[in-house]
Parts: structure tokens; C-alpha cells; sequence
């Protein structure tokens, strides 16, 4: 049970229950007044009922103090520098408009606030989040609060908090409205009233169209939803419950916020949320299991998936990562890939009808590089699959899509075959670069019955040990994403430390280099090979993306084959490589232009090393995609500068692929 408190006689307490509960009230008197009837006064109940969306997440540490804010009003607090907030919306979809003033300014009466200029302006995007951009600043350019967890991820710093004229300019005299509930909140502390406060909204679901306006929609936030933050200095804050039930930004419905407060001796990982699925359940990000090798390392992580992962390190730099995979051999954690292990009687034909590859062809201990596509053959998910045994295989891919697309498959077919999904269970190294089979070789032990790492060929796969047959065990195939010849290692979490530490030992007389995720994007761009949301997505085929290799049209039967062999008849747009006369990177989605008309769209570009030039891999009109045509990719406008290029075949980088086959 939790009491909220109102200042003011006649004023209601409101009490939150979590669980079933009997209340006493109990109206203290005097015993003479008792006795002689002479005690007086009213207290009326009443009970609203839960609405069943109600979602209080459990404490991340000790809990300092919590409260509720009612809909429709704010409170005002203090924290102490190190101590962390958690912002909470109970029942989804429900605004909260938030501000932080220095506590040592107010006694100057300098009000050194939160300034959403100055924080989109140092974090180089529209809001803060867990991670390296992570902080809330003044005007002075000084950090107030750090972000350290957010399972919304959807926030708006470019309104101010509602206002009484924003309302009555809409017909609405007298609404009741943030910036007021924010004034007289703040007014004990010695806040000066303001007609509008500027404010970060956190839930508020806002976002900039192409035409420039600023767009708002109902909350992403659901149910629960948080953010935390850590006071970097002795704050006092105010927090609302958005009163707004005139458009969708609280879903028309205006509800409680919860604010609760942990002690600056709790320790509160950073995250993020992650939901493989938008109606799915949310999981927090998790470090991987050689995370206490990386950390030291680098700051610089980003999420992949559910797992924060290595951006770049500063020792080397993502050009000095990319020279050594270019030149020597680096180590790069992938965990954050999917795994699962296909096994039964009936796991083969599954997989035959499930993969654009002929999986019947494929022996034990080798693997392939396969989709899976929907009826419309559009890419559903792409990875690796090896065959471990006759009737066991592990498929290693990017999404969990893939176990839930396989697992609907064999029960619609009733057939007899477990999809086990490993899940963090087999955390994986990627060893790429030219001395990498030379560094394996010093710490690879495998049995005779199995291939040795000199058998191994390109999508080769073995089981093996560190050192000897009493070393910890991996599953180690010979694949990777950068076009260099290179290795993968599956491991246990419970043997990942050994592993690095063994890598990292024999590495010295390498030149091992730990690798991140910038200088992988641009040796897979380099390579050619495509990536989910760039080359191919929603409303792409398998052949548009470029993945036409993976596709086996001389097998029978398998999901999309139909829809692809009706594609692939009459195609309308090619991947293709863009080769750019300068260093100007395009962006993402820029427009590819013949002239006047648009032909085609950059999926991905980056500037190559080994080019010395930017180069693009674009979907262009089959009518212009021969090499050498002259295109032009649009930024800006589309129409203000152009990038001249060249079209050209892919892989830019080691054409025959000699390299990843040596």
C-alpha cells in the first residue's frame, strides 16, 4: 500500500495497492470527545477500481522513496547528487513532462535548468539514451543528469510542457495544464512561475515528417514502461502527469506516473529495452559474457538486439580495427547473433522446406549461407546453417523470427523436429583476417574423428578445445562478415573468459586487434554482403536484395520459391555497387538519379579504406544498372548536390572472394 499525501484540509489521500489488502481507518480523537458525542467531522471512501493494465516493474536497488503522481498535477522533489530517479508509466501511453534545476543555483537565485537545446546539441540527437550520448545538460553546456536505463525509448525534447493558452487557444479556457502544476510544485523551492516551461516529455510520442512539421501520436509506452536517470548533481526536480485528454498524446486518457528513488549506493546497469517482437514481452540489455574483457577496453557500446556491443575502441580506432583485419587479425564479439539447434527425425525436410538452399546437398560438418523467405519471398531472415550430424543441425542468424517461422512450420506440418533455441547460451567470437588461421593454430585441439583446422574450408565446421583435449570445448566454423579468410567461435558463457584470454595471449605475436561494429559495416559494405533493414526489407524480395546466390531455384519446393520464380521473370531493380569520384559519404536512403529522374536508392555507403573513395550499394532500375553507367546519388534535396558515380559489380573488394577462400 502506498500513500500520496495532498498538502491542503479537505484536500484527498490517495492509496495505491499493489496486492489484496484490508484498510483500517482510524480518526484519531479524544477520549472526552468520545464520550460526550462532541467529536465531529466527515471521511468519505471511495474505491476506484484497478484497471487491470496497471504494471509496476520490480526495484532495480534499495528504494530511497516513491510516490505517485495523480493525473492532472506535479510534484516537485529533491535529490542528491549519485542518487537515481525512475520515472514510470503505470498504465501505458501517458505523458510526463520533467524538469531538474541545480540546487546550488537556486541559492543565487540562478535557475540552472535542463536546457533541450543544449542537450540535443552535445548528444547529437533528439533526446539522450543509455549508452555513450547519455546526458542531460544546462545551458551552460554543464551535464545535470545521466540516463542509465530506458525501455520506451520514444521521448520529446522539443515541446514545452502544455500551458493554459495552448489550451484556451483551442477552445479549452480554464484546462488544467503542466507548466502551472509545475509552477506551483516548484514554488516551495523558490522557482519563479513561468507561463510555459520547457521540459523533456518523456513518453511524449512526437516526431518530424518530411515536410517539416512536428508530428504527435499516441504513446509508444506501454504498461510499465520506465526511464532512470542518475543525479550528477544536487537536484531539485519536478515530474507531471500530462492532464491532456483533447488529443492522442496520452491516449485520450490521462493517467497516474510513478516516481521512485534509489540510493546513490545502488548499482543500476545501463539499458535498453528489447522486444523481438513490437506485442511481445520487453527484456532489459544485457552485457555479454566477454564483457569483463571488453569493458576495460572501450566506452563505446551500442545495442545489438538484446546485448550492448563493442561500437569501436580507442587504442586503435575504427581505422586502425579496420587496417588489422585488412593486414593481421582481429577479435570482435557477435553474440548478439541467434542460435538454434534443428534436431529430429524430420529436422531435414524442415529445413528443406523452410531454406532457399538445398539443404539435402549439404554434408555433416559443413555449412551454407541460406534464407528464409515468406510466401511473397521476402526476406524473413538470413544466417548460416551447419550440419552437425544427420539429423542435427544449427542454424545462426540474425533474428528470433527464424525459430518462431520454423516452430509454425513443423506444427502446421506435423512434423517431428525440436527447435531448441540456445539464447544466451553459446556467446560467439569472430576471428577475421589473414593471420587468423595461424593464431588458431597455436590454440586449437580437435579429435581425430572430427576436421582439424587445416581441413576446415570455407563454411567448413569442427568441434574443438583450447590446447589440449582437457581445454574448453567451442563449436568453431570457418565463416564471417568481413570478405577476409576467418573463424567463428561458439563457446559456453562459463568458458568465454578462457576463450578471449587464450586468444588474447597467443595474439601478441599476431598483432590482435579487438574489432567493433563501424569498422565491420564498412568491410561487409566493402564485401558486398547485405544487411537486414538496408539491402533487404520489408517489401523486398530475396532476389531485389541481392541474395539471388542464395537462392536454390532448382530444388522443387520450399517457402516463397513461387512468388520468387514469378520475380525474378520480369525484374524491375538490381542491387548494384555505386563507385563515387570523392569522399563524401552518401546517407542512407539518398535518392539515385539519372538526370532529372530518379532510378534507384542507396542502402548502404560508406568511404572504403582500400578504395580510398566512398562507394554505395544501391537498388537501381535493371534499365540502368550496367556497370560503368554514370548515376548520381542526392543529398540535401536530392537536388543541391549531387555525388557522381559509377555503377559497378559487387563485392567491391576481392571480386572472386580469394581472400575469405585461402
Amino acid at each position: 500500500m502506498q500513500a500520496v499525501p495532498v498538502e491542503g484540509r479537505g484536500e484527498p489521500v490517495i492509496l495505491r495497492s499493489r496486492d489484496r489488502v484490508t484498510a483500517w481507518l482510524i480518526r484519531p480523537a479524544e477520549r472526552e470527545d468520545l464520550v460526550s458525542g462532541t467529536a465531529h467531522g466527515v471521511v468519505s471512501v471511495t474505491l476506484q477500481p484497478a484497471s487491470g493494465r496497471m504494471v509496476l516493474p520490480d526495484p532495480l536497488g534499495r528504494v530511497r522513496e516513491e510516490f505517485t503522481v495523480p493525473r492532472g498535477t506535479a510534484r516537485a522533489y529533491e535529490v542528491a547528487k549519485g542518487e537515481y530517479i525512475q520515472v514510470i508509466d503505470l498504465e501505458g501511453q501517458q505523458c510526463s513532462d520533467f524538469q531538474a534545476i541545480r540546487v546550488r543555483g537556486l541559492d543565487r537565485d540562478e535557475e540552472l535548468a535542463i536546457d533541450s537545446t543544449a542537450t540535443r546539441s552535445m548528444v547529437r540527437r533528439a533526446y539522450p539514451g543509455p549508452g555513450l550520448f547519455d546526458k542531460f545538460y544546462d545551458a551552460s553546456l554543464a551535464p545535470l543528469l545521466q540516463v542509465i536505463q530506458d525501455s520506451c525509448g520514444r521521448h520529446d525534447t522539443f515541446g514545452m510542457a502544455c500551458t493554459a493558452r495552448g489550451y484556451e487557444e483551442r477552445g479549452f479556457p480554464g484546462h488544467v495544464n503542466c507548466s502551472d502544476n509545475m509552477s506551483l510544485a516548484l514554488s516551495p523551492f523558490g522557482v519563479a512561475p513561468r507561463v510555459a516551461w520547457p521540459a523533456v516529455n518523456f513518453f511524449w510520442n512526437t516526431w518530424i515528417d518530411p515536410h517539416h512539421q512536428i508530428q504527435t501520436e499516441e504513446s509508444h509506452s506501454r504498461a510499465g514502461d520506465f526511464v532512470v536517470m542518475k543525479a550528477l548533481d544536487d537536484l531539485v526536480c519536478t515530474s507531471t502527469a500530462c492532464p491532456d485528454d483533447i488529443d492522442p498524446i496520452n491516449g485520450w486518457n490521462p493517467t497516474d506516473i510513478l516516481v521512485r528513488f534509489y540510493g546513490a549506493d545502488s548499482v543500476v546497469r545501463r539499458a535498453v529495452a528489447y522486444r523481438p517482437k513490437e506485442d511481445g514481452p520487453m527484456s532489459m540489455s544485457q552485457t555479454s559474457a566477454f564483457h569483463p574483457r571488453l569493458e576495460p577496453l572501450t566506452n563505446a557500446f551500442a545495442p545489438a538486439r538484446d546485448l550492448w556491443s563493442p561500437v569501436s575502441f580507442p587504442a586503435h580506432g575504427t581505422l586502425g580495427e579496420y587496417w588489422a583485419c585488412r593486414t593481421a587479425v582481429t577479435v570482435q564479439d557477435m553474440s548478439g547473433l541467434r542460435k538454434f539447434d534443428v534436431i529430429g527425425p524430420d529436422a531435414e525436410r524442415l529445413l528443406q522446406s523452410a531454406m532457399t538452399r538445398d539443404i539435402a546437398r549439404l554434408p555433416v560438418w559443413r555449412g551454407t549461407y541460406s534464407l528464409i523467405c515468406d510466401e511473397t519471398g521476402q526476406v524473413i531472415d538470413d544466417g548460416t546453417l551447419f550440419r552437425m550430424a544427420p539429423q542435427l543441425f544449427r542454424w545462426c542468424c540474425g533474428s528470433e523470427e527464424s525459430g518462431r517461422w520454423l516452430t509454425r512450420l513443423a506444427e502446421k506440418s506435423g512434423w517431428q523436429v525440436r527447435i531448441h533455441d540456445l539464447g544466451g547460451a553459446l556467446p560467439n567470437l569472430a576471428v577475421q583476417g589473414p593471420m587468423s588461421r595461424d593464431l588458431l593454430h597455436d590454440i586449437v585441439f580437435t579429435q581425430p574423428h572430427v576436421p582439424s583446422l587445416e581441413q576446415m574450408r570455407w563454411f567448413g565446421a569442427t568441434v574443438a578445445r583450447l590446447h589440449d583435449r582437457e581445454g574448453a570445448p567451442f563449436f568453431l566454423t570457418r565463416t564471417g562478415y568481413t570478405g577476409e579468410l576467418g573463424y567463428e567461435i561458439f563457446c559456453s558463457a562459463s568458458d568465454a573468459i578462457a576463450v578471449w584470454d587464450a586468444l588474447a595471449e597467443a595474439g601478441r605475436a599476431y598483432g590482435l586487434v579487438p574489432m567493433g561494429s563501424d569498422a565491420l559495416e564498412t568491410m561487409r559494405i566493402e564485401a558486398g554482403f547485405a544487411a537486414p533493414g538496408s539491402e533487404f526489407a520489408p517489401g523486398i524480395d530475396a532476389l531485389e536484395a541481392g541474395l539471388g546466390f542464395a537462392v536454390d531455384m532448382d530444388k522443387s519446393s520450399f517457402v516463397g520459391r513461387a512468388a520468387l520464380e514469378r520475380n525474378g521473370a520480369s525484374m524491375r531493380r538490381v542491387l548494384k555497387g555505386l563507385l563515387f569520384e570523392c569522399d563524401d559519404v552518401p546517407a542512407h536512403g539518398s535518392p539515385v538519379y539519372d538526370g532529372e529522374r530518379q532510378v534507384g536508392v542507396v542502402t548502404s555507403a560508406t568511404r572504403s579504406p582500400t578504395l580510398e573513395r566512398a562507394i554505395a550499394l544501391a537498388r537501381i532500375s535493371v534499365e540502368h544498372a550496367a556497370d560503368d553507367t554514370v548515376l548520381e546519388a542526392g543529398q540535401l534535396d536530392g537536388r543541391m548536390k549531387r555525388l557522381t558515380g559509377k555503377v559497378t559489380s559487387i563485392p567491391f573488394v576481392d571480386p572472386k572472394r580469394e581472400r575469405a577462400r585461402a
